[in-house]
């Protein structure tokens, strides 16, 4: 309701200038929040106006708080120096709309929006990184969809590259298991587990001698050659634990659509059909000489043309000896500014694929993937995976109009160039519409380090934070850390509720040590590193996930012992702000104006989270409405309360901020807890 009062102010004034100003080129109307509720609960600078209008700051505003007329939801507007527009919101108004909770709906943008995230390499299991990555992913989707955008969830799955191949030369070469012995292992309980240890003892295993390397090699090209032990050796481990990975991230309530494979873009030929689409634009260059020699390249984005520099074309000319023919003559790339997108050996990079699969994400390539359906979760949604031919009749996915990749920092450099490479095919609209969700690695503190058993030297317990490293098997997996909070949330529930069946304790330690996970992982903006400690995550005091649940359980205790239920009091709590006493009683304490201000914010607050792609600002939200309800509940004795009227606003008060927390803790992909 906030958001909606926000934009109709915004609009009334922009009329307003626009009537009295004709004409006249107008700047946006910004509107901000004053420190304190007691100078108004909005304020519009006036500052931008002045040079347009010719007149002074102070001026403008007072004109508009004279003449712009009554506006629903608004009660009142000042003016402050050196040349704010204070505004004051109809506190009735705004208690009785979210009461009802019938804050209009903005008309949904068109197109289905594609997010992509996890990604997780099927070579081993995942890893504290890779809950960071779920986790942000599906909370923006959940933002998207609470916004009423369609989406679809994909996770990219990397099944030919080197990490699945360095897993298969552990099992040929230092393990020497056959086929049958290695399905054997996928039957046991978390083959995931041992993947990851013998992936890093490949790596060791590398390291001690450099021959061994060209058993990768081997591998790789067994693998993308296809139709072969090799492969068929591969596709058994990646699959497998490709089902582990999406059972871990199931734990976290994490589903996807598609599982899109990178051994159906090589089979299906996407790379070739891309291929020739780069070389037909000119997108793709071949050098003949250099230290690409051999190669196809591509301009690295954010640098320019050797022809479109001045200096540089001198440099073309001297070259050639003449500029006869440099209009015919493809524009030519810097050496230092050169993206290798095929090396000279003919194997196409990373980047390369990557763009192929832009391409069909934006209905591009003119060619699609087959599908089958892959994995069931608990609620029947169907998840789907590429294949070579597939089912007949399925989903249609790709061919969307917005796209998300929420992949870590360190790959900026790649997802720049595929949105280079879109551009440079003329493909400006697909390349404005996507967007590269980055964010920071996870890393562990040195206290969280030595607990996992991890020797450290002098340096190593003085840093900030140690980073993680699967190829030295150094890190947390992700099932071991949702292992142990379950496990310290049980302890506490046990202490606390005794009497209750072990099987209800067990669920909700589950919801809590979930929601601790999933707080912890969203509270730190997306460009904050991440110093993960086990004793931060699992507190149930300050700025955390339990904090946030445990607010909601007080706002079930006080309707459970008032003998109301909750999920029905709407009609009574919308009746009971309409009586004469609210406007004393919002007028009596800004402690409580606060807070209903505060409950009105969550849809404006999932807007903002949307535009900046930064979910930090959901948990801040979380946060501050459970600590303003917690002061709230500490200082008014609801249940108490003598004034039968007053009772009666109190309660509607705990509905409302109770039913804003749910919403946005679900948003969050938070459940609450019966008790805590």
């Amino acid at each position: 309701m906030y958001h909606f009062l926000q934009e109709r102010l915004a609009r009334r004034v922009l009329e307003y200038l626009e009537r009295r100003y004709p004409g006249v080129s107008l700047p946006q109307v910004v509107i901000e929040q004053p420190p304190n509720v007691r100078l108004g609960d909005f304020a519009i600078p006036m500052f931008p106006f002045a040079k347009p209008l010719r007149s002074a700051p102070l001026k403008i505003s007072e004109a508009i708080r004279t003449e712009i007329g009554a506006i629903d939801g608004i009660a009142e507007m000042t003016v402050a120096p050196p040349g704010y527009l204070n505004v004051r919101i109809d506190r009735v108004w705004l208690a009785a709309a979210l009461a009802k909770d019938d804050e209009p709906q903005a008309q949904a943008a068109s197109g289905k929006i594609l997010v992509e995230h996890s990604s997780i390499n099927p070579n081993k299991a995942a890893h504290i990184g890779h809950l960071r990555n779920a986790i942000l992913g599906d909370t923006f989707v959940r933002l998207l969809r609470n916004a009423g955008r369609e989406v679809d969830v994909q996770n990219y799955i990397d099944n030919t590259g080197v990490q699945v191949a360095d897993v298969v030369v552990g099992f040929l070469h230092l393990e020497k298991k056959s086929s049958a012995e290695i399905a054997t292992l996928i039957a046991k309980p978390r083959f995931d587990y041992y993947c990851w240890d013998l992936y890093a003892r490949v790596s060791q295993w590398y390291a001690e001698d450099k021959q061994h390397l060209r058993m990768r090699a081997e591998v790789l090209h067994g693998i993308e050659a296809g139709n072969n032990e090799i492969a068929a050796t591969a596709d058994l481990i990646a699959t497998a634990v490709l089902r582990r990975h999406l059972e871990t991230m199931d734990r976290l309530d994490i589903e996807y659509d598609f599982l899109p494979r990178e051994s159906e873009i090589l089979h299906l030929h996407f790379w070739q059909a891309a291929f020739a689409k780069l070389k037909e634009a000119g997108v793709l260059t071949f050098e003949d000489e250099g230290k690409n020699k051999g190669c196809w390249v591509m301009r690295r984005a954010g640098t320019a043309k050797v022809n479109d520099s001045p200096g540089k074309l001198d440099d073309v000319l001297t070259h050639m000896g003449t500029s006869e023919g440099l209009g015919d003559r493809p524009s030519e790339i810097a050496e230092e500014d050169q993206k290798v997108i095929v090396r000279s050996n003919g194997t196409v990079g990373y980047v390369g694929k990557d763009i192929a699969y832009h391409m069909w994400k934006f209905g591009l390539l003119g060619r699609d993937f087959g599908y089958r359906r892959f994995y069931r979760y608990p609620n029947q949604h169907e998840c789907w995976i590429s294949t070579t031919d597939g089912e007949k009749n399925h989903p249609h996915f790709g061919g969307v109009t917005e796209i998300y990749n929420v992949i870590d920092a360190r790959q900026s450099e790649a997802q720049s160039t595929v949105i280079e490479a879109l551009r440079e095919l003329g493909h400006d609209e697909a390349a404005d519409h996507y967007t590269h969700f980055s964010y920071e690695m996870v890393a562990l503190t040195p206290r969280c380090a030595a607990e996992l058993g991890y020797e450290l030297s002098a340096e190593d317990r003085s840093r900030s934070y140690i980073e993680v490293s699967g190829r030295k098997g150094f890190g947390v997996k992700a099932d071991d850390l949702l292992d142990r909070l379950i496990a310290s949330a049980k302890a506490e529930v046990d202490s606390r509720h005794p009497q209750m069946p072990d099987s209800d304790r067990q669920t909700i330690a589950t919801q809590i040590a979930i929601g601790a996970l999933r707080y912890f992982m969203l509270k730190y903006t997306k460009q904050s590193v991440i110093a993960f400690d086990f004793k931060d995550a699992l507190s149930f005091e300050g700025e955390t996930g339990p904090y946030a649940q445990y607010a909601v359980v007080r706002a079930n205790s006080i309707f459970r012992k008032a003998e109301i239920d909750p999920e029905s009091y709407a009609t009574t709590a919308s009746r009971e702000i309409k009586s004469s006493n609210v406007t004393q009683y919002l007028a009596e304490s800004d402690e409580i104006w606060e807070l209903w201000q505060a409950s009105s914010k969550t849809s404006y607050v999932v807007d903002q989270c949307i535009c900046t792609t930064e979910p930090a600002y959901l948990a801040k939200h979380v946060f501050q409405l459970a600590q303003l309800f917690n002061t709230f509940y500490h200082h008014h004795p609801i249940l108490t309360e003598p004034d039968e009227a007053r009772k009666k606003f109190l309660l509607a008060t705990v509905f409302v901020v109770r039913r804003e927390l749910i919403r946005a803790l679900s948003i969050m992909g938070i459940t609450v807890p019966p008790v805590m």
